[in-house]
Formats: C-alpha cells, sequence, structure tokens
C-alpha cells in the first residue's frame, strides 16, 4: 500500500528518470557504436588505400612502411642503442673483452676473433658483414663462409632462395650473395604481404616441424607470435657439404636430446686446437630454452613481451621495436604481475645475478680442463687416453654454451638454465679429474701450467691467433668489397 502511494507520489519525477536514464543509455551506445564503426573504418582504410602494392616476397622495409606507418616507425627504433640494463642492453659491448676465458673455450673457432652483444634488428647485416668471424672474403676463391651464414640475417634471403633454390642458396659461398643481401630483418621474413598473417618464411623451421610429425601450417596465431621468432633465434647447424640448414630436434629440443641426435650423426663443429676435443658450438637455442620456462607454459609468446600492442586511436597494433621488456614494463611485465616496476626489474636482476655467478664459476673450470688437456698431449698422452676426458670436455662445453648463448636465458627459464649450467660444472670438474689421471700414469709430476689469459688480447695471443693480420684483412674487405656491393646492390633496385 505505501508502495503504491510512493509510486502515485512521484509519479511524473519517476517518468522523467526513467527517460534521462533512457537518454543516457542511447548515448553510449551511439558512442560504442561510433567507435566501432570508426575502428572498422580505419581498418577497412589501413587495408584499403594502401600506397605500394606489395606482392612476392619484398625485401625493402621502406615499401612496406608506405602501407604500415605505425609499424614500420616502431621497427626504425631497433637502430636505438641507449638502453642500457644491470647486464648489458643494446649497445656495442666487445664481450671478449669482458670475459676473455671464452676466447680459450673457443680456441680454434671463429668466435675466439669476435664476439659482441647483439644489437637490434637493424644491425643485422651490418654487424654479419663487419664481424671478424665472416673472415674477409675479398674474392669469390678466398671465402670459406657459405651463404648459409646470411640464412637469418634479411627478408633477401627468402627472395634469394625463391629465386635460385633453397639448395643452391646454401651451397653458394657468402660473398656470391653480397650485394643481394642488404636488407636488414624486417617485414616480409614474418608477414605475408596479402592480408598481413605470420608467415613462416625460413623452411628450415617447417622442415623441423615435419621430421617430428607436425604441420606448422596448423598452428595457432598465439603460437605463430613465438613461431616467427623461432625462425631464427634457435640451435642449428649446416649440414652436409651442402650446408644445409637444419634444425636439430628430431629427437626433442633439450640440450641433451640435442647433443644426443649431435651424437647419432657424428657431427662437430670444430676442434679444439688447446685440447683438441671435438667440439659443439651452440648459435643461440632461444625458443628451446623459452619453451622451458613458466611463460611459455602459461601460454605466452615471444610477442606477448618483446613486442607488446600500442593503440593509436581505434587501432590497435604491436610495437615491432623488438627490445627488452624491461624497456615498457607497463606494456610488457604490468599486463600479468600486479606489482611495481622496481620490484619486476630487481626480480628479474636477482634471476641473472645468481645464474651468471654459475656461469663465471663454469668458464673458469671450462678453461682448466681444456689446459689440462693440452698439457696431457704435450707429455705424450695417446688418443685412447684422452678419449673420456675429450668426451667430458665436448658435453660439458655444449652445456655452457647452450645456456650462455642463448639471449635472455636467465630469465626465460631460470631454473632449466641453472640445472644446465651446473651439469657443465660437474662435467668440468670430471675433465679435469680425467686429466689428471693421465698424467699420473704418465708419470707427470710437475704441475699443470697456467697461462696469462686475464685480458682478450692475451688470451688470443695464448691461443696463437695473429689479430693484426685478420684486421687488416678485415678492413681491406670493408673498404674495397662492401662499398662495391652496397653500390651494386642500389644499382639493382635492391636498396632503396
Amino acid at each position: 500500500m505505501k508502495l503504491k502511494l510512493f509510486f502515485e507520489k512521484h509519479r511524473v519525477a519517476l517518468m522523467w528518470t526513467l527517460f534521462a536514464g533512457t537518454i543516457v543509455v542511447v548515448f553510449l551506445l551511439g558512442l560504442l557504436a561510433a567507435s566501432v564503426t570508426e575502428r572498422r573504418a580505419e581498418i577497412a582504410t589501413l587495408f584499403n588505400n594502401k600506397r605500394v602494392e606489395i606482392k612476392g616476397i619484398e625485401s625493402r622495409n621502406e615499401l612496406w612502411g608506405e602501407n604500415y606507418p605505425r609499424e614500420f616507425e616502431t621497427w626504425k627504433k631497433t637502430k636505438e642503442m641507449d638502453f642500457e640494463s644491470k647486464h648489458n642492453g643494446n649497445g656495442v659491448v666487445d664481450i671478449l673483452e669482458q670475459r676473455p676465458d671464452m676466447v680459450v673455450l673457443w680456441a680454434g673457432y671463429a668466435f675466439s676473433r669476435d664476439y659482441s652483444a647483439p644489437r637490434g634488428h637493424s644491425y643485422a647485416v651490418t654487424d654479419v658483414v663487419k664481424t671478424l668471424r665472416t673472415g674477409a672474403p675479398i674474392t669469390e676463391d678466398k671465402n670459406l663462409q657459405p651463404a648459409t651464414c646470411w640464412a637469418c640475417k634479411s627478408p633477401d634471403v627468402p627472395r634469394l632462395m625463391a629465386e635460385v633454390g633453397i639448395e643452391k642458396f646454401y651451397s653458394s659461398k657468402w660473398s656470391h650473395f653480397g650485394s643481394e643481401v642488404v636488407n636488414s630483418i624486417g617485414c616480409a621474413d614474418c608477414h605475408n604481404p596479402e592480408n598481413m598473417n605470420i608467415a613462416i618464411s625460413r623452411p628450415a623451421l617447417a622442415e623441423a616441424f615435419v621430421r617430428v610429425g607436425k604441420d606448422i601450417g596448423v598452428t595457432t596465431i598465439q603460437e605463430r607470435r613465438s613461431l616467427a621468432c623461432a625462425q631464427c633465434h634457435v640451435e642449428y647447424y649446416f649440414k652436409g657439404d651442402g650446408k644445409y640448414l637444419t634444425f636439430p630436434w628430431d629427437k626433442g629440443m633439450t640440450v641433451e636430446q640435442i647433443e644426443s641426435y649431435y651424437d647419432e650423426v657424428g657431427f662437430t663443429d670444430w676442434v679444439h686446437t688447446l685440447s683438441k676435443a671435438p667440439m659443439l658450438k651452440a648459435q643461440h637455442p632461444d625458443y628451446e630454452i623459452f619453451m622451458a620456462g613458466p611463460h611459455a607454459q602459461r601460454g605466452l609468446s615471444c610477442a606477448d613481451c618483446h613486442m607488446p600492442y600500442k593503440s593509436d586511436g581505434a587501432i590497435k597494433y604491436s610495437d615491432h621495436h623488438v627490445t627488452s621488456p624491461l624497456l615498457n614494463i607497463d606494456r610488457t611485465c604490468q599486463t600479468c604481475h600486479r606489482d611495481s616496476k622496481e620490484n619486476l626489474i630487481k626480480y628479474v636482476y636477482e634471476y641473472q645475478d645468481k645464474i651468471l655467478e654459475t656461469r663465471d664459476r663454469v668458464e673458469k673450470e671450462l678453461v682448466k680442463s681444456h689446459i689440462a688437456a693440452k698439457f696431457a698431449w704435450d707429455n705424450g698422452a695417446s688418443q685412447k687416453q684422452m678419449e673420456p676426458v675429450l668426451k667430458l670436455i665436448r658435453a660439458a662445453q655444449w652445456r655452457w654454451d647452450f645456456a650462455v648463448a642463448s639471449h635472455g636465458a636467465a630469465f626465460h627459464a631460470p631454473v632449466e638454465t641453472q640445472r644446465i649450467l651446473a651439469h657443465s660444472l660437474d662435467k668440468s670438474y670430471q675433465a679435469q679429474m680425467e686429466a689428471i689421471k693421465v698424467l699420473a700414469l704418465l708419470g707427470v709430476k710437475d704441475q699443470i701450467p697456467t697461462p696469462d689469459i686475464s685480458t682478450k688480447e692475451r688470451a688470443q695471443q695464448y691461443i696463437g691467433l695473429d689479430m693484426a693480420k685478420l684486421g687488416s684483412e678485415k678492413d681491406e674487405f670493408m673498404t674495397t668489397t662492401v662499398p662495391q656491393w652496397l653500390v651494386k646492390a642500389r644499382e639493382n633496385g635492391r636498396l632503396l
């Protein structure tokens, strides 16, 4: 009764309130509809009003930038080198100068000449040309590097594979395509120009899937947001005389499974000049390590953290400034973790500090293993006596390299990385003990020598590198061949 009287008394006011509420709801729905329409219009404009028609494999990134200016502007930021964290950043850092023990670990391999921290994607071609690891291919007959070395550096690579054939590309010389591979990592490496879907442009990844009974064509969009990176950020080797790029995933992607694959096929990257051990060189098994970590196991992709979304009006797009997630914590870590920027950075550094402490210890002991083996050889050890030592050195250094060559391993999978390094340290000690046993059998009572390898220069001198000659050859290459490459590339329209 009271409720009825209330409604009769306030009937007019209630009607006006209902009317006003309806107006507000209609207004908000109108805004939503306008926003949706605007977004659809922007997207339609994006795809229907392209300035440049891109067909096939277009390796010139600037042309893609005409159609996708937002993404292109962020991609250009990969040229920046001003980011620094506690442990390096995206600038020029001479790692051998920081850790000269690595010179000895790679004795007999090109990495002992030159190894710098990786810079942004914009420098992929520049850095592989400038590094002393690629030698000085001034003429075709002097160049020992295969064209496979270009495989991950440029969208010109899938273009050339389509033109000359995959096998012929791999089996050619590195210098043969010098004036062709000139555009740095970019759009055609990861996108189909017709619909901008993520595309797999490198055959080695698709072939690896086939060998384990999978079809990369039926993977999800989220999976491809990591697989696009896995085209290059993986462990690989050059198979056979044709130097065919191959991912050694047939038995699995753990450090032990890949090692088993290499042992079974009898693969060796090089023979160490001091210990004479048949060595394996890990490339950069980023995808393998990432897949063993907590973020991948919870469904995150590489792009979620290294290419976070940005908004421009109604358009949401991926930031193509591929860099450390620490640079954009508000759009990376904090989208999931409700914690302060300071705390999140602190957690990352804690992971890194603990793992790098183990890493540094491993490097010292690995060097001792190589030197102990050399000392045994110098005192007349036989091949049969040294076999256990060499096997342990190979296994120990493979594990160390698998962990340290992976970009961000200390964060991507800290538990797995620490496990791998612990096994490396254990095998390094075992190798030293086996070498000591050999020396005892030989009747050698002298102490194993301790050379001065406190600097990069002293370490390189110890392993017999003539850096003055290598530097001179490289300087000649950079001042003669490279400019000729670039002139030819512009004449042929390969560079804008």
